[in-house]
């Protein structure tokens, strides 16, 4: 949380240093909170996990109190956060994608045999593979996929799992993620993938990263409501000959 904007490089910077696959740095305005997200090598303008957990800090320290609402503005997109239970609600705008003919290089990237391949509209591919397995077991070639001109790749395939609709895994080395735990962003896409092939507007996703996480996932228009959930495993502070080495 910081009391006003801060230098670009600055919080490059710094989420370079806390090396995670997104950091968010937010502060208020108004009746909303400024949001904004950097990998260890880029900005971005939409990350998911990481306003799911801007939403539970807001909460767990009472800046913001847990029956009230959220409203974030990330680079020219309005999201909402709020509790639902033991789960963050959050409502994102959709990412339609488009069947497109398989791109050079991505095949060999994958070494994977894909039953379909989509482009989304956030300039992502959307491959879709014949099984959960073939998801589980991808050993991508993240040097190759960090020189195709995308800004990341969705694995998915339908779910043999009772209670899970479909399972994903994302990659993104050209900004910096080799491999993401879990990606709310991603979902945006995938929702409305898995509600058109299945028929549903109310679905649930396992990403299959190490980590791994699972996300519910509610198709409305134009808009996708995810819900996660969070917990908080650090609190701390940079010590000062950390602050006046990142101000450099």
């Amino acid at each position: 949380m910081l009391t006003g904007p801060a230098p670009d490089g600055w919080m490059q910077r710094v989420a370079a240093e806390l090396n995670l696959s997104e950091t968010a740095f937010l502060f208020q305005e108004c009746a909303s909170y400024k949001i904004r997200y950097f990998t260890p090598q880029v900005e971005v303008p939409l990350c998911g996990h990481a306003t799911l957990a801007s939403a539970h800090v807001l909460w767990s320290v009472g800046l913001v109190s847990e029956n009230m609402p959220i409203k974030f503005q990330a680079e020219n997109v309005l999201l909402f956060a709020e509790k639902a239970g033991d789960w963050i609600r959050m409502d994102f705008p959709a990412d339609p994608s488009v069947p497109i003919q398989t791109p050079p290089g991505l095949l060999s990237s994958l070494n994977v045999e894909p039953v379909s391949v989509y482009r989304t509209a956030s300039n992502r591919y959307l491959i879709e593979v014949g099984s959960w397995e073939a998801v589980r077991d991808l050993r991508p070639d993240r040097f190759s996929i960090a020189t195709l001109d995308i800004h990341g790749v969705i694995v998915t395939a339908h779910s043999a799992k009772p209670g899970i609709d479909f399972v994903s895994r994302y990659f993104a080395p050209s900004v910096g993620i080799d491999e993401d735990p879990v990606t709310g962003t991603a979902h945006c896409a995938l929702g409305m993938f898995w509600s058109q092939r299945l028929g549903k507007k109310r679905l649930v996703g396992e990403q299959l990263s190490a980590r791994g996480g699972t996300v519910m996932v509610r198709v409305m228009r134009d808009r996708i409501q995810i819900s996660g959930q969070a917990v908080t495993v650090l609190i701390g502070e940079f010590s000062p000959q950390v602050m006046a080495a990142l101000e450099r």
